[in-house]
């Protein structure tokens, strides 16, 4: 094979980021679930990874005067004290734009089997601090609601919040399909082998994967591991967006995420007494969806779109309650609209998006209104329709709501792929049911 010249900048790179020297310690304890390894503390710092003589990685977590603390990735089986440890740096990321179409873990090991280069250098954890651009145009998502009720604007951060089995999945193979960004980064954090590979052959599939990277660590991953998945698909949004690309960045899921923050955090000795999350809970999922947004100047834009578990659409779930102001905006898919068989099953009424009213025109804020009192309306008077009580011609926004019902189910199914403009002329024709005169 010919190497080419950014081929051989690569190797270089990946040759010089070598380190000569061995620091080696010793296991001086085995403690509640943590290794504590002697002889390498002032060369380490939380973050760095080290490498037990029996092969098992682990990640520094604290260090001492006396010693460290070490997070295992796996099963502590067969570590003994006395064993040696070499020290190595910390995960260095380095993205590279051959990274288009791969699957690669959050240490940017290739899990397709491929081989995989790495780029020239790391991919900074620091981001420099300049003035933002505001919202870009509107973008396209091929689905109704999103492109009229709920539109995405260009370097918005929106959430999706879901529980299990209502469509989540399906909806984020839709945007991948259907959202014009030139790079499309999906991190896959604690998902189920099986989930991961039906992710990538199905719900992407190759004309999807083709324009996308996504960066998995799987559920039976350690949750440094998990925790990075999300780091790392950040910081390789990140790169694209500083070579001037529009990046897609689909999170699944801050849950995850959080889950796995916490496991490291109380290993490390904090105490989980905010909800069952420790107090550094709020900031670290801050400080993740705050790296993403309208791009600064010079750079791309970051379209983010996270997903967040919510049992039994519980928006006042801990993680729910936290992301919330943090976002700029919320979608809700509801199991009950899921169960009557809605799909995508999004409740409108519960569901924001802070791009409006500056991505839409006047008429179209307009239609957008109508659109939600009807749904509102409805929605206030369906117990009563179940229970025979609602009597037609005594509430006159009430019986639009009922004549515009069935039209706006339909036109809240469409996930077609037609452009705004065309969504907005079917939810006009959707409310020309209730109207008079």
């Amino acid at each position: 094979m010919i190497m080419t010249a950014p081929d051989l900048s690569a190797l270089s790179a990946s040759i010089a980021r070598l380190d000569p020297i061995s620091r080696t310690g010793r296991v001086v304890a085995i403690e509640k679930g943590t290794i504590l390894v002697g002889g390498i503390q002032q060369w380490v710092a939380p973050g760095d990874q080290v490498q037990v003589e029996t092969g098992l990685c682990g990640e520094v977590i604290t260090t001492g005067p006396d010693h460290v603390s070490i997070l295992p990735d796996g099963p502590v089986a067969g570590v003994r004290r006395g064993m040696s440890v070499v020290a190595r740096h910390a995960v260095q990321l380095c993205p590279d734009p051959s990274w288009i179409g791969r699957v690669i873990d959050p240490d940017g090991r290739p899990l397709d089997g491929l081989p995989l280069i790495s780029g020239v250098a790391p991919e900074s954890r620091a981001r420099p601090k300049a003035p933002q651009r505001g919202f870009g145009a509107r973008m396209e998502t091929g689905v109704a609601a999103l492109n009229t009720l709920l539109p995405l604007a260009r370097g918005q951060r929106i959430g999706l919040f879901a529980g299990s089995g209502v469509g989540k999945s399906t909806l984020l193979g839709m945007l991948t399909r259907h959202v014009d960004a030139e790079v499309i980064v999906i991190g896959l954090v604690g998902e189920r082998a099986r989930e991961l590979r039906d992710f990538v052959t199905d719900t992407l599939g190759p004309k999807g994967l083709s324009r996308a990277i996504v960066i998995a660590a799987t559920a039976e991953t350690a949750p440094q591991t998990r925790r990075r998945c999300a780091e790392s698909a950040t910081r390789v949004a990140e790169y694209f967006s500083d070579l001037g690309h529009h990046v897609l960045l689909l999170m699944d899921s801050l849950t995850r995420f959080a889950e796995a923050h916490r496991e490291v955090a109380v290993a490390s000795g904090e105490t989980a007494n905010l909800r069952g999350h420790p107090a550094s809970t709020p900031a670290a999922l801050a400080g993740l969806c705050e790296r993403a947004g309208p791009g600064r100047f010079g750079r791309g834009d970051i379209t983010a779109i996270y997903t967040v578990l919510v049992a039994g659409s519980d928006m006042e779930e801990p993680v729910a309650d936290m992301v919330r102001g943090v976002l700029d905006g919320h979608i809700v898919l509801d199991r009950s609209i899921a169960e009557r068989g809605r799909f995508p099953a999004i409740d409108v009424l519960r569901s924001v998006s802070r791009s409006l009213p500056g991505v839409a025109s006047d008429a179209e804020n307009a239609l957008i209104q109508e659109a939600r009192q009807s749904i509102a309306a409805y929605d206030r008077i369906a117990v009563m329709r179940q229970a025979g009580l609602y009597a037609e011609g005594a509430d006159l926004q009430a019986d639009a709501a009922v004549a515009n019902h069935d039209a706006l189910e339909k036109f809240l199914a469409l996930t077609d792929g037609r452009p705004a403009l065309g969504h907005f002329a079917a939810l006009r024709q959707a409310l020309s049911h209730g109207r008079t005169g």
